[in-house]
C-alpha cells in the first residue's frame, strides 16, 4: 500500500508539471467522444455534428500529438457512424454536411500544430501561463526601486509597447556601499521592443542587477558591455544609464552607453539642464570606455532619466520631445512630484507604440 500510494503521488506530481503520463485525460477524451455522437442521433437540434470538435480542443492542450492521432481516429469514427444513422434514420434528420467535416478537419488540425508546439517547447499548457506569469512578476520585482532616506523621493514608471506586460526597458537599483549611502541605478533600452525583447531584457535585468555594487563604478558598463557582447545575440545592443548618487551629500556620477541626455532642475535657478555623458552602445565593440559626468543635486532638485519612447516621435526634433517632458514636469514642482512619473507618461507618451520609462530622484 506504501508503494501504491507513492507511485500515484509520484505520478500526479509528474503530471501536474507536464511530465506525466497523459493516458487519463485520453481516456476521458476517447469517452466523450461516442457521449457526443449519442447525443447527436438522439437530440440533434440540440447537439449537432459539430460538437466533436470540443474533445479535439481539449487534446490540443493536453494530449502530446502521439495520443491525439488515436482521439482523430475515434472522432473519425463517430463522424462516418453520424453521417449513416442520421442520413437513415426515421425522422429524416441532416446528414453530416461536407461543411460539417471541414470545420472538424480544421480543428484537428489546429489542436495538432498547438501541440506539436507545447512538445517542442517542452512546457505544458498547465505550466505555461503560469511561467508567464511568474516571469512578469519576477521583471517588476526587480524592477523596483528600493527605499530612500529622509529628504529623498524616487519613482519609476515602465510603460510596455502596445499595452503588453512585457518591455525592452528596464531599471534595477540598489542602495550600495557602507550603510546604503550609495544609490546605483541602471536604466537601460533592448534593442526591439514588447514581448520581442522581453527574454533578452529579463537576462540583462538580472546580470546588471548582480553586477550593482559588486564592481567599482568606472567598471560597470565596461562588465555589462562584455557581458552583452558575450550572448552574440542577432539584435545584441543596448543603450543604458547608470547613476551613483551619494544619498549623504548629493553628489552624483552619470555614465552613459548610448543612452539619451538626462534632465536636471535646478531649484535655485529655477531651470532645466542637460546632464549627458559619453560612451558608445553596449554590446557593439569590445573595449569602450565610458567618461562620467559629475553633478549635484541639492534641496529641490530633480533629476529625471528616461528612454526614447518618451520623448522621440517621427518627423520631430529629440530636442522638442526633452522641451515638452520639462515643460509638463513643472506642474509638479509645488507637489514635490509625487505620482509625477506615471502621469508624465499618461500625458507625453499614453498612446506611444513604444517601450517608455521614466527614473525620477528628487531631493527634498
Amino acid at each position: 500500500m506504501h508503494r501504491a500510494r507513492t507511485l500515484l503521488r509520484r505520478s500526479a506530481v509528474d503530471y501536474f508539471r507536464g511530465g506525466g503520463s497523459d493516458w487519463a485525460p485520453l481516456v476521458v477524451l476517447l469517452l466523450s467522444v461516442p457521449l457526443l455522437a449519442a447525443a447527436t442521433l438522439r437530440w440533434p437540434e440540440w447537439c449537432p455534428p459539430e460538437t466533436l470538435v470540443l474533445p479535439l480542443i481539449a487534446g490540443g492542450m493536453v494530449l502530446r500529438p502521439a495520443s491525439l492521432l488515436g482521439l482523430y481516429g475515434a472522432t473519425a469514427v463517430a463522424l462516418v457512424a453520424e453521417t449513416a444513422m442520421l442520413d437513415h434514420g426515421p425522422r429524416g434528420e441532416e446528414p453530416v454536411t461536407p461543411g460539417t467535416v471541414l470545420v472538424v478537419g480544421a480543428v484537428a488540425l489546429s489542436a495538432l500544430l498547438v501541440a506539436q508546439f507545447r512538445s517542442r517547447v517542452g512546457v505544458p499548457w498547465r505550466r505555461g501561463s503560469t511561467m508567464l506569469f511568474d516571469l512578469r512578476e519576477r521583471i517588476r520585482a526587480q524592477s523596483a526601486l528600493p527605499p530612500l532616506p529622509r529628504g529623498w523621493h524616487r519613482e519609476m514608471s515602465l510603460r510596455p509597447a502596445g499595452g503588453q506586460s512585457f518591455s525592452g526597458d528596464f531599471v534595477v537599483a540598489a542602495r550600495t556601499g557602507e550603510g546604503g549611502r550609495t544609490l546605483e541605478a541602471v536604466l537601460t533600452d533592448v534593442s526591439g521592443k514588447g514581448m520581442d525583447a522581453a527574454s533578452r531584457s529579463l537576462l540583462l535585468s538580472g546580470a546588471f542587477g548582480g553586477l550593482l555594487g559588486s564592481l567599482p563604478p568606472r567598471d560597470f558598463l565596461p562588465a555589462a558591455n562584455g557581458y552583452l557582447l558575450r550572448q552574440e545575440w542577432d539584435e545584441g545592443f543596448a543603450t543604458s544609464v547608470y547613476l551613483v548618487l551619494d544619498l549623504d551629500t548629493g553628489d552624483y556620477q552619470l555614465f552613459s552607453a548610448g543612452h539619451l541626455p538626462g534632465v536636471q532642475l535646478d531649484a535655485g535657478l529655477g531651470q532645466w539642464r542637460r546632464v549627458a555623458a559619453e560612451g558608445p552602445l553596449l554590446g557593439v565593440w569590445a573595449g569602450a570606455e565610458f567618461e562620467p559626468v559629475r553633478g549635484h543635486l541639492g534641496p529641490g532638485d530633480v533629476l529625471m532619466l528616461f528612454t526614447d519612447g518618451l520623448v522621440e516621435r517621427s518627423g520631430r526634433d529629440l530636442d522638442d520631445g526633452v522641451d515638452r517632458l520639462t515643460g509638463e514636469a513643472e506642474r509638479y514642482i509645488p507637489t514635490g512630484f509625487r505620482g509625477a512619473a506615471w502621469h508624465l507618461i499618461e500625458s507625453l507618451a499614453k498612446d506611444v507604440n513604444d517601450d517608455r520609462a521614466l527614473l525620477l530622484i528628487c531631493r527634498g
